[in-house]
């Protein structure tokens, strides 16, 4: 079982790409192989439908995610929405279109969104969500909407407020709980 994390920030260790690694974490725990697309990782030109040959950094995010059983995403909350770093990427996954499994059909996906406040964090989730609609994704129950002026992370890499790290376990046990569904019961055909 394989789950893809997309997210973070162009800077290293942002608030963001911790979530993401927690909840990356707490999966590889429960048994998944993961594989992180943050930062640098990210970085990559305009999406173009059509135009130039994608660079070798969106090949290797889009070939990921196709291989992908499960997905979270985390976005810090820029201007209420997502940041142009994170909505790149997932403007790449357009070249999923015509996969076997277009775009992110029938693959869990975990949301999470950073906001200096909580408006910030829940308009962005938001965003987060009904992008993964778009693409055909099933959000998970839970998606964690984090206060970044009240909760950190530890040097170690765990969530310094204990009802927030709960909720970003529970985003993990969501997406390999619903993978492995998945696999034991596959989705009809898709349109």
């Amino acid at each position: 079982m394989r789950i893809v994390g997309i997210g973070g920030s162009n800077r290293p260790g942002s608030t963001a790409e911790r979530a993401l690694r927690a909840v990356l974490a707490e999966a590889e725990r429960h048994g998944a192989e993961v594989q992180l697309f943050a930062g640098a990782d990210l970085v990559m030109p305009l999406y173009d439908p059509g135009g130039a040959p994608l660079s070798r950094p969106a090949l290797r995010l889009i070939e990921a995610t196709a291989a992908a059983d499960g997905v979270v995403l985390a976005s810090p909350a820029y201007h209420g929405g997502i940041s142009g770093l994170v909505k790149n990427a997932l403007d790449h996954l357009e070249e999923l279109r015509d996969d076997a499994r277009p775009y992110l059909s029938g693959r869990a996906v975990g949301c999470l969104a950073v906001g200096q406040g909580h408006q910030g964090a829940v308009v962005t989730l938001g965003a987060l969500r009904a992008v993964t609609h778009t693409l055909r994704g099933w959000p998970t129950p839970l998606g964690v909407a984090l206060n970044s002026t009240q909760t950190g992370f530890t040097p170690a890499g765990r969530c310094d407020d204990p009802r927030v790290e709960e909720q970003l376990m529970c985003v993990a046990e969501q997406v390999v709980d619903f993978a492995r569904r998945s696999a034991n019961h596959p989705l009809a055909p898709h349109i």
